[in-house]
C-alpha cells in the first residue's frame, strides 16, 4: 500500500489511513518502526474508526528535510493539515480524536494531548516513552555538552562500546538494555539514524504534570497497556502517573515483551481503544 503524502514546508509527510468508520484515531509508532504498524487495526475496527497513522521525522517514507528540529506545533500543524486535506475542507476543525502511541509515539501522542486537551476524546498508549524523563536521552538532546558529546560517540562509538560492557558485567545495565543499545550502536547506518532522529525530536517533550491537570479538567479517559515482560519501559512508570487520576486512567498488564504493538495483542489493545 503507497502511502498519502502531505507537503509541509519543506518536508514530505508520508501518512497511512486505515478503516473507514466515523471515530479519528491519529496513531504514532515507535522508535525505528514506521506508520504501517497500525494496519492491522483495519481488521477489527476499521467499520467504526478511521485511523491516521502517520510516519515520524526520519522514519518510513517520511522525508525530514526542515533541519534537525521538529517541534510540538509543527505536530499540531502536521495532524490539522492531514485532516483538513483528507476531509476535503480547507478549515476542518479538530476534534473528538483519539490518539493512540506506542512506545515512542507515546511521547509525540503526549505532547499532542498537551497542546490541544480540550479536542481529545481518549488517549491510548501502549508501553510508552515520555511519563518519565530519561536522563541519557536528556543529556544527549537537552544539554549543549551533551549533544556534542552524543554526536562524537555516533561518530566513533569504540569508548562507548567499552563503558557499556563494564557496566553490563557489573550488572548496572541489564541484558535487554544491553541488547537494545548494542543493537543501535553497532551499525554506521542505525548510529546516523539515531542521531537525527533523536536530535530532531527533541523537542516533543510534554509536560507531565500539566498532561494530568488537563486530563481531569476534560474529563479524559487513558488508557495504558504494558508487557509483563518488558524490561524497556516497565508497567512502575505508569502506576505513578495514575496516581492523582485514578477515575480517568487504567492499565492493563499483558503477556507481551517491549512489543506491545503486534496483531497478537489485537484483543488487548481493541479492549483498550473501545472501553
Amino acid at each position: 500500500m503507497e502511502p498519502n503524502i502531505l507537503q509541509y514546508r519543506n518536508s514530505a509527510i508520508s501518512y497511512y489511513i486505515y478503516g473507514s468508520g466515523s471515530k479519528n484515531v491519529v496513531c504514532f509508532h515507535g522508535y525505528g518502526e514506521e506508520a504501517t504498524a497500525f494496519e492491522f487495526f483495519e481488521k477489527y475496527t476499521g467499520n467504526q474508526y478511521t485511523f491516521y497513522s502517520i510516519d515520524l521525522p526520519f522514519h518510513g517514507k517520511t522525508e525530514w528535510n526542515d533541519d534537525l528540529s521538529f517541534s510540538m506545533n509543527d505536530l499540531q500543524e502536521i495532524v490539522q493539515e492531514i485532516i483538513n486535506k483528507e476531509k476535503e475542507q480547507p478549515t476542518t476543525e479538530i476534534k473528538n480524536l483519539t490518539l493512540l502511541g506506542f512506545s515512542l509515539g507515546g511521547r509525540v501522542a503526549l505532547s499532542l494531548l498537551q497542546l490541544i486537551p480540550e479536542k481529545i476524546e481518549k488517549l491510548v498508549l501502549l508501553a510508552p516513552d515520555g511519563l518519565k524523563v530519561n536522563f541519557w536521552y536528556w543529556l544527549a538532546t537537552q544539554t549543549w555538552i551533551g549533544n556534542k558529546l552524543f554526536k562524537l560517540t555516533m561518530q566513533k562509538p569504540g569508548w562507548f562500546f567499552g563503558l557499556l560492557k563494564l557496566l553490563n558485567k557489573l550488572k548496572m545495565v541489564n541484558a535487554s538494555i544491553f541488547k537494545f543499545v548494542n543493537y543501535y550502536i553497532g551499525n554506521p547506518k542505525v548510529r546516523r539514524l539515531l542521531y537525527s532522529r533523536w536530535t530532531t525530536l527533541r523537542k516533543i517533550k510534554p509536560d507531565i504534570s500539566i498532561i494530568k491537570k488537563t486530563i481531569v479538567e476534560n474529563n479524559t479517559p487513558v488508557r495504558l497497556v504494558y508487557g509483563k515482560h518488558d524490561r524497556i519501559i516497565i508497567s512502575s512508570v505508569g502506576e505513578k502517573f495514575r496516581k492523582g487520576i485514578e477515575e480517568y486512567c487504567t492499565i492493563s498488564i499483558i503477556p507481551a515483551g517491549h512489543q506491545v504493538l503486534h496483531e497478537k495483542h489485537a484483543e488487548e489493545i481493541m479492549t483498550a481503544l473501545l472501553h
